[in-house]
């Protein structure tokens, strides 16, 4: 019989097929091998290194000058609002080594550096613009012996009010900003364990506004009822400025007033509010920011201009219209945060504004401008104020001093 591998010499024996076929095997191999030997001695591709983000926490804010600072400091995106009660035995000479004690705690933490017997120094290093601002009440001047401006004391009682002792009054004042929450923790910390031989804690609020590098430097802040919030605010560093807010003579020359208002905002109701209604009750557009007759934030409000029924464009009962006053020399310079804490039970909501301002005179521009918000202002249905406090801020202090040297020296 023939060999079916060698019959025919026209066909490809079926040995030669798989012969030929382990030789193109071992030859696509060999190919295959070549090619990555080939591509091996190739220099690889360059991979473009994802750009290293900004790093902030090294950022400082001097602590030593003329004034404090967190006033006309650009705000950053945390603050901590801290109220003592002085304890019965702080007399002048206490208060003074206080004053002197704190004043180099916040030096050094201001600075990325930790305060004397700091026990978790590594949480220093990284002040992400820290600023600690130190506020006296009625009862730190009168302790210091001291003659206190004739506005230092509680607000009048405004029809609005209802407020709580726990977020009310005290003794001194701690303001600690920062842009990073974890720096302002720890300063208040430190600040607070050298304080508790002299005063305890009163109350204590948080807030919070954008964070670092969320919207353009500059921007006005919004608050939880999605409102631009400090658009008339005078310009830090202007004349105008350092006419409404810093105090010229006394003990206080280089200070300012500080008042401190816990407002809370029924966010609830405000919900059911449609937005024609919202930008009435505040007299801007919510989107922009702009006076209803206006195209821009800050375009200056036209209070004559009428629609077509003859109605004032922007209400009487706007609260741009009664924050504004006709006297140039009642307005404020105001550096509110928002909070938001768990809810208590009356709603899904607990939010609001820690609403702290500066004026050299809190009874001739805070007090005015607060009455005619107290008779009028519709915004007054969905914000309650809970809490308030006054403080006088001294001026700041050069190396080697303290602040508050000014009253106790």
């Amino acid at each position: 019989m023939p060999d079916p591998d060698t019959a025919s010499p026209r066909r490809a024996s079926r040995r030669q097929f798989l012969l030929g076929g382990a030789v193109a095997g071992v030859g696509a191999v060999a190919a295959v091998g070549l090619d990555a030997l080939v591509a091996s001695a190739r220099p690889a591709p360059a991979v473009a290194e994802p750009a290293a983000s900004p790093l902030h926490g090294s950022e400082t804010v001097p602590f030593h000058g003329i004034h404090q600072a967190g006033i006309a400091t650009d705000a950053p995106a945390h603050a901590l609002f801290v109220g003592l009660d002085l304890r019965p035995d702080a007399d002048a000479a206490a208060l003074r080594r206080l004053m002197r004690t704190l004043s180099d705690d916040a030096a050094r933490l201001t600075q990325g550096r930790p305060a004397l017997a700091d026990t978790e120094p590594e949480l220093a290093v990284a002040p992400a613009k820290l600023t600690v601002t130190f506020g006296f009440g009625p009862g730190f001047v009168a302790r210091a012996q001291g003659e206190a401006p004739s506005w230092l004391r509680p607000l009048p009682a405004f029809g609005i009010d209802r407020l709580e002792p726990a977020w009310s009054d005290g003794d001194l004042l701690l303001q600690i900003c920062a842009e990073d929450p974890l720096a302002a923790a720890h300063a208040a910390r430190m600040l607070l364990k050298d304080a508790r031989s002299f005063a305890q804690v009163r109350w204590w609020q948080d807030g919070f506004r954008r964070a670092h590098g969320t919207v353009a430097p500059g921007t006005t802040m919004r608050n939880l009822f999605g409102q631009v919030d400090g658009t008339s605010n005078p310009i830090p560093g202007s004349a105008d400025f350092d006419r409404l807010v810093w105090v010229a003579d006394g003990w206080m020359a280089g200070g300012t007033g500080m008042v401190v208002r816990r407002i809370r905002m029924d966010l609830d109701t405000w919900d059911e509010l449609d937005r024609p209604g919202r930008e009435q009750s505040v007299g801007r557009t919510l989107s922009t920011g702009a006076p209803l007759t206006g195209m821009r934030e800050h375009d200056e409000p036209d209070f004559t201009a009428v629609n077509g029924l003859g109605f004032p464009v922007i209400p009487e009962f706007s609260h741009v219209r009664r924050s504004r006053s006709d006297d140039p020399r009642q307005r404020i310079f105001r550096r509110a945060y928002n909070y938001d804490v768990a809810p208590d039970g009356r709603g899904v909501s607990e939010s609001g504004l820690v609403f702290a301002t500066f004026q050299a005179d809190i009874d001739a521009q805070y007090v005015p401008l607060q009455q005619r918000l107290d008779e009028l202002d519709l915004l007054n249905q969905w914000t309650t104020p809970i809490g308030s406090a006054v403080f006088a801020i001294p001026p700041g202090c050069a190396e080697g001093g303290y602040v508050g040297e000014t009253l106790l020296d």
